[in-house]
């Protein structure tokens, strides 16, 4: 067997016993019913006043849809259904549907779907679409008055990535 395969890397604390040490040292160290007891080890092995974990698991409570499907059934059955149901039902703190590519002509001229923007919008979706693609159609105005943000998303998808956001396309 090879000798380096062999040898066990030094035992560190994961990343879930990490955040249950921080969040106990920022409750003082008392214990709480929802979170197990961290061990010593974790406590030490991390500065306690290291937010930069818990910075990262509130970007871990955020989803984008990136929907770019002009297929129908693509939309109404899975980008739209799991889309309101993930806001509704709590399962991500913030959810985004952004609109990009052959989907904004989609959605410009099927008024189901324009009725189910409605909803996901008064259940708190974030609504957003890509300028460059809707103005390639023809549809920016059109989607604006159906009261999603109608901006250039190169960059803010960008920001969204670097900042660890959940992306699922479609």
């Amino acid at each position: 067997m090879d000798e380096l395969a062999s040898e066990k890397a030094p035992s560190r604390p994961g990343r879930r016993e990490f955040l249950k040490a921080l969040q106990a040292a920022a409750l003082g160290g008392a214990a709480v019913a929802s979170l197990e007891r961290p061990s010593a080890r974790a406590l030490h092995a991390y500065p306690a006043n290291n937010t930069a974990l818990l910075e990262e698991d509130k970007m871990n409570e955020k989803l984008a849809v990136l929907w770019s499907s002009g297929d129908r059934d693509v939309a109404l059955k899975m980008v739209f259904m799991y889309t309101f149901n993930a806001k509704k039902n709590g399962w991500w703190k913030e959810v985004t549907l952004i609109v990009w590519g052959p989907s904004s002509k989609l959605l410009s001229h099927d008024t189901e779907l324009q009725d189910y923007i409605a909803r996901m919008k008064e259940a708190g979706v974030v609504l957003r679409a890509c300028k460059a693609c809707s103005d390639s159609y023809g549809v920016s105005e059109h989607l604006a008055g159906l009261g999603i943000s109608v901006e250039y998303m190169g960059m803010p998808l960008t920001e969204m990535l670097k900042e660890g956001c959940r992306v699922i396309t479609c």
